[in-house]
């Protein structure tokens, strides 16, 4: 491609440069006086413009008129250059990119197009215009352009035209010379028309030329509205921030081409129906940047975010929280705002896809086939989170996960090179994931498109696809800055912004066409729905026994009847164990009655005691066995067993780790609460009874901080029946409810208790030593429950010991069941391995350990910290003194 400059030639009585473009067989000739600012722009359209097909190049050149005729400011001519850059950018092999719309901007095209085609031009940005005309304006004023001169705006081409190699001068002279407008407008005006006119020929492949008639007529292209949807996705963002004085408004402006092709093009999904068990996923892991999200789900339909909630963003009792609520806002799978949380969420309901795939698809029913899509930003990168779930999404080679990588270069504290140089992508290909590269995210939708494609190609490995952004793009002082990152725009910057991008819409205005184009996606999810339920009824047919278990499990989420029966029921004369390993009789229990019911543990499967007998491993090659082998990676661990959960697809996870390793989760097991993830976790070797190990291994202060999380409920069983009852308690509360239970299990081997059953257990706190009028109340929890009964046995008095599985179960229960087992005015004792904060709640007097404890045999290390019947006995006998508060605090062990 070349510009050829050809001499002077005179329009309307003006000198004017005759400029030629030629792309092989393609070359259009206009005038412009090059030291005219819309002469300028128009000489930029050329050289941007789409030039591989005449009808197009009509189309633009009647933009360029109209533009001209606008007297449209230099910011928004250069952004439609932008625009039509990327495909003829790839043909010509230039290397030059607009992604920062400062005042410069137009002397680095200058110098640009200097070095490339040795032309002397001076481009001048064009005066500012407060009041840029609409779409429907302009479309006005380009129909106006068709008609400024009798014929001008159509040319009939020769029949024969050089190619670009064989251009002579005198040619192109000659058909410059004859598409000169006729008329007395301006130089500027009049090179416009000319190159309106312009020639636009193709040869045959034989090399004979065709008369044809190339008429430029205003249309609205499938581009524009494709931009008109982008740019209302970046100013609902805006315009909601900027009214809330709140949020990130940067995130959005750069993600939204990713969001445009997902919910205009790619993803399958009814805004009716969001429970719908094939639907697409999408999770937003920056998840600050929500009025993508929210904006996203607006303009596709769904009931739950109208135009009223996005004007109520960050406000009391609204549907658009300052980070995405899946409780909260129907639509949004999970709940993100915790860096890195989202694309391990992402990573958990992909593999609920694989495993429900292989579970229940046949060869002439695929009941589950949809991909999970998921935005992440440098932070989640930097977040260890992402390293675990990542790392282990390609050890399973995940085909139908798909992760942008929104790599805009900001953080808060500035540009990521402060902190974060490492190459992102040898990362993710270390994983095993296929990574994919878009240079120009801001504005290369076809690039996005094409490797959305590529990524789908790619079964057997999940696809990483780093595009690269410019934080809150089009911003004229803020884009590329952490100005964009944390705080609004602020009203004169929208405004800037709005002129930069050539949005002439007001605040919260959604053109009609943009709505349309997301409904036709959201139509056609509707009928893909539809047309699953066809598919269904036919797989009931043909497969009765699967398809009844498919609408229990999954589809109505529902146990079955009667399923605790399952559970193990022990009586106080059965040999005492563990309860890691009652747990493991549990689980083997259950695992054969529920299908739905899966998990493992953070690589101490055989300490925790979690491996299912009736099942294989959930790995690469065999998605339909049910134990997942999570490595050593708790945190990722915590944060895809609550998307199994939050899948919507009826599946009961559990993970596990040793009770001290809770901290390394803690964010996913407080996320689980918040948003209503049914998770199970599973704990075993829950105080300083772990022993040897010592004080690293040692939870002190764990269990009472893990009771803090509201929404959370902790069971800490004493024995056979109290674990059963425990994990009827999770269960129900998983499938039915959808919140997560924590339990901690002992590693030594505990008696069974009187009294205990799993009825008791779901009271969460009962006698298992009946006095009707007691002097004194023992509490235990967990291990500590039998120290408790051999105390009360040796003293004089009349001795209540209650059994307290679990804080928050009692709480729930009435207030006359809580009265009647530990009335006020009695003394009572409470007992726990562990810190004594909260126990005030129930106690007047505490055993506990508020110290760190210590590496010898776990008998030794009760024994030394004051959990014996013997200390029990004798803090029981203060408290009936009248002595309150914490009576023992372990620091008798302290050597």
């Amino acid at each position: 491609m070349a510009f050829v400059p050809l001499g002077a030639a005179s329009a309307c009585g003006q000198a004017a440069t005759v400029l030629t473009l030629a792309y092989g067989d393609v070359f259009l000739i206009g005038m412009v006086k090059p030291m005219e600012p819309v002469a300028s722009a128009v000489l930029l359209l050329i050289f941007f413009g789409e030039c591989v097909h005449p009808v197009k190049y009509a189309a633009i050149a009647t933009i360029v008129t109209g533009v001209a005729m606008c007297s449209a400011d230099h910011v928004a001519v250069r952004d439609v250059c932008a625009r039509r850059m990327s495909r003829l950018r790839m043909q010509v092999g230039a290397r030059i990119s607009i992604t920062r719309h400062d005042m410069n901007e137009h002397l680095r095209l200058q110098q640009y197009l200097a070095e490339a085609f040795c032309l002397d031009i001076r481009l001048r940005p064009f005066p500012t215009v407060s009041n840029m005309p609409s779409t429907r304006q302009r479309n006005t004023v380009l129909a106006a352009a068709a008609t400024v001169s009798a014929g001008a705006l159509t040319f009939v081409a020769p029949p024969s035209t050089p190619s670009a190699a064989r251009i002579e001068p005198g040619v192109a002279a000659s058909h410059a010379a004859n598409s000169q407008p006729q008329g007395s407008f301006g130089a500027a005006t009049a090179g416009a028309a000319v190159l309106a006119a312009g020639c636009a020929v193709r040869t045959t492949a034989k090399g004979k030329g065709q008369r044809k008639a190339v008429k430029v007529a205003a249309v609205a292209t499938d581009t524009e509205v494709e931009t008109d949807c982008i740019n209302s996705i970046r100013f609902l963002a805006v315009d909601a921030v900027n009214k809330a004085n709140s949020g990130h408004p940067g995130a959005p402006m750069g993600q939204a081409p990713i969001g445009y092709l997902l919910f205009a093009e790619e993803m399958a999904y009814n805004p009716k129906d969001s429970t719908w068990c094939n639907r697409d996923r999408f999770v937003l892991s920056s998840g600050h940047g929500c009025m993508l999200q929210y904006s996203l789900l607006h303009l596709a339909g769904y009931d739950s975010v109208a135009m009223d909630d996005l004007k109520q963003f960050r406000q009391w009792g609204s549907k658009t929280p300052g980070h995405p609520e899946n409780f909260e806002t129907d639509g949004i799978e999970v709940t993100t705002g915790p860096l890195g949380m989202g694309i391990s969420n992402a990573v958990g309901l992909a593999a609920a896809e694989a495993h429900l795939a292989a579970a229940y698809n046949k060869p002439d029913f695929t009941l589950i086939d949809h991909y999970t899509y998921t935005i992440a930003g440098d932070g989640c990168m930097q977040e260890g989170i992402s390293h675990e779930a990542c790392a282990y999404a390609g050890h399973l080679g995940l085909g139908k996960l798909i992760a942008f990588y929104d790599d805009n270069g900001i953080t808060i504290d500035g540009h990521t090179d402060l902190s974060f140089t490492e190459d992102v992508g040898k990362r993710f290909e270390a994983y095993g994931w296929q990574v994919l590269v878009v240079d120009n995210g801001d504005k290369d939708v076809d690039a996005i498109r094409k490797a959305i494609a590529e990524a789908k190609a790619c079964t057997d490995k999940p696809t990483l696809i780093k595009v690269k952004t410019t934080i809150g793009f089009g911003s004229p002082n803020k884009a590329d800055s952490h100005d964009a990152h944390g705080a609004p725009l602020g009203a004169d910057e929208a405004e800037a912004t709005r002129k930069q991008l050539g949005w002439n819409y007001g605040e919260f205005e959604v053109p009609d066409h943009v709505y349309a184009a997301f409904k036709k996606q959201a139509d056609a999810g509707a009928e893909k729905q539809a047309a699953w339920d066809k598919l269904f009824a036919a797989y009931k047919e043909k497969e009765p026994e699967l398809a009844a278990q498919f609408e229990r499990a999954v589809l109505n989420r529902k146990l079955p009847d009667n399923w605790d029966e399952c559970l193990p029921k022990l009586t106080e004369e059965d040999k005492g164990k563990a309860t890691r390993l009652h747990s493991q009789d549990c689980l083997n229990a259950i695992a054969p009655v529920l299908p739905e019911f899966m998990g493992g543990s953070a690589d101490l499967a055989p300490s925790n005691m979690t491996l299912m007998k009736c099942t294989g491993d959930f790995l690469k090659d065999s998605y339909s066995e049910r134990n997942f082998r999570f490595g050593i990676r708790e945190f990722g661990m915590g944060a895809v067993c609550n998307a199994l959960s939050l899948d919507k697809t009826g599946i009961i996870p559990y993970c596990a780790t040793f009770t001290i390793f809770t901290d390394y989760m803690r964010s996913a097991i407080r996320i689980a609460a918040l948003s209503q993830a049914g998770t199970i976790f599973v704990t075993t070797h829950d105080s300083i009874a772990v022993g040897e190990d010592g004080p690293t291994h040692q939870p002190i202060e764990t269990i009472p901080s893990l009771r803090l999380i509201p929404d959370l409920t902790v069971m800490r069983p004493a024995d056979g029946n109290e674990t059963a009852g425990a994990y009827k308690y999770a269960v129900e509360r998983s499938k039915n409810e959808s919140r997560p239970t924590m339990m901690a299990f002992s590693r030594q081997a505990l008696p069974n208790l009187p009294n205990s059953s799993i009825e008791n257990t779901l009271k969460g706190a009962y006698e298992v030593v009946e006095c009707a009028d007691p002097e004194l109340i023992i509490i235990g929890t967990g291990s500590e429950v039998h120290i408790c009964i051999d105390a009360a046995k040796s003293m004089d008095q009349k001795v209540r010991v209650v059994s307290m599985p679990s804080v928050e179960v009692f709480r729930a229960q009435p207030d006359s069941y809580k009265e009647g087992l530990l009335p006020k005015g009695v003394p009572t004792l409470s007992v726990e391995a562990a810190c004594t904060s909260g126990w005030g709640e129930f106690s007047t007097g505490q055993v506990g350990i508020n110290v760190f404890g210590a590496s010898a045999p776990g008998g030794t290390c009760l024994e030394k910290f004051g959990f014996t019947a013997e200390n029990v006995k004798a803090c029981g006998e203060k408290c009936l003194k009248g002595e309150t508060g914490v009576l023992s605090d372990g620091t008798q062990g302290k050597h």
